[in-house]
């Protein structure tokens, strides 16, 4: 059955499965990625649009992707997806060339799927949790998991070494783990 296909099995289809393939790979990392890019631009219809030609621009470079090289099928498409926003920070246009090569429209979305993105972006309890930790523990969280930053970047930022901003990732990580156990089931 497709659905228990891995993401690797699903962009590697090649076959007259290969549309539901991708239509299943789609529907696993949709919410991610719209949550990537809401929490980036900070508009909910700018995240559903560079979203979509995410999604557009994986299925025309599918087969691009060799699980072989290292690496999971989801950080490739981060990867696809931090191409489209950087490319659209650059030019100040949300890029719509695999979309039209594909056929495909702009995606509409109506106030429910908007409202339904701003929550994907939004302040949730992990959000809270991040909001009680010390500055500089935050700052590092934030920038290492949410941003999905690396560590050198940070550090760069942060203007302090490396061996910091870990020890500032660990200890707010240790921090916000005990406050899960903690919580009330």
């Amino acid at each position: 059955m497709a659905s228990e296909a891995s993401d690797d099995q699903l962009l590697a289809a090649r076959d007259a499965t290969a549309g539901d393939a991708f239509a299943l790979f789609y529907a696993r990392h949709e919410r991610v990625i719209l949550a990537y890019f809401r929490r980036r631009v900070g508009s909910s219809e700018l995240a559903a649009d560079l979203t979509s030609e995410t999604f557009a621009q994986a299925l025309v470079s599918r087969r691009r992707y060799r699980p072989q090289k290292g690496g999971s099928a989801s950080a490739w498409l981060f990867g696809v997806a931090a191409h489209v926003l950087s490319r659209s920070l650059r030019t100040g246009v949300v890029e719509s060339r695999a979309r039209r090569r594909l056929g495909i429209t702009s995606l509409q979305v109506d106030d429910e799927g908007l409202e339904a993105i701003e929550r994907l972006g939004g302040d949730g309890p992990a959000t809270a949790s991040l909001a009680e930790l010390p500055a500089d523990q935050r700052q590092a969280v934030w920038a290492r998991v949410v941003d999905e930053r690396d560590y050198p970047e940070i550090a760069a930022e942060l203007r302090c070494s490396e061996a910091v901003v870990r020890k500032r990732v660990s200890r707010g990580l240790a921090v916000l783990r005990r406050q899960q156990l903690e919580e009330p089931a």
